[in-house]
């Protein structure tokens, strides 16, 4: 493969793995469920789908 042929297949996948972290999001959003994150210093939390999804909304709008 060819480096552009890397790229463009490294964007599809970056891509279909965005979409299905919303699609799952928003699926744990609907049956009011929670996510588990962790944190760049390791720490874990626990923090309602909801919010998240609420938070995803609004970054994007800043954009």
């Amino acid at each position: 493969m060819t480096y552009n042929e890397w790229k463009e297949l490294s964007n599809k996948m970056h891509y279909g793995l965005a979409l299905a972290e919303q699609r799952m999001l928003e699926q744990k959003a609907q049956r009011n469920e929670k996510m588990v994150l962790s944190t760049p210093d390791g720490k874990i939390k626990i923090v309602s789908a909801r919010t998240l999804l609420r938070k995803a909304k609004e970054r994007k709008q800043e954009k």
